[in-house]
């Protein structure tokens, strides 16, 4: 782990607390430059733009290429709540970013370590560096929270 990572992890649990006050999955993602500087944040929108792509690290990864005028971003860390799904897997190495850190990892959907490994994959032309576990009990915690109380709302009688 380096010595920022809680730090910017810390800043991308703010973003998933931002999304969930907005009714959103409590995601949140954030990309550091190589040099230490933040290129993009965001939180999750899918439920707010009806955008089945409207994740977290799509939006920063759009954010940054936007930022940088290029659609890859080398030395990059991107630091997200929760191990990315497929989708955000790959957009991630599409972009070439240098590192992901996350928080909690994704049993059901997570694609770049639990079931795919999409992110250090030998056959594809990029792989990431990945560190995992940052935060990792707050990071869930979120989630689990958020789910509980939407299956509560969803079925009151099942409390």
């Amino acid at each position: 782990m380096h010595e920022m990572d809680e730090k910017w992890m810390r800043r991308a649990i703010r973003l998933a607390r931002e999304a969930e006050a907005d009714g959103e999955v409590p995601v949140g993602a954030i990309i550091i430059s190589q040099e230490g500087s933040v290129l993009a944040e965001a939180s999750n929108n899918t439920i707010t733009n009806s955008d089945p792509t409207g994740h977290a690290e799509i939006l920063a990864l759009r954010s940054a290429g936007a930022r940088i005028g290029n659609y890859r971003l080398p030395g990059a860390t991107i630091y997200c709540t929760i191990e990315p799904c497929a989708m955000c897997a790959g957009a991630l190495v599409n972009a070439r970013v240098s590192r992901l850190v996350f928080g909690a990892f994704d049993e059901r959907f997570g694609a770049a370590v639990t079931h795919f490994g999409i992110c250090t994959s030998e056959t594809l032309n990029h792989r990431i560096e990945i560190t995992s576990g940052v935060l990792a009990k707050e990071c869930a915690g979120i989630l689990q929270t958020f789910f509980k109380q939407r299956r509560q709302k969803d079925n009151p009688a099942a409390t």
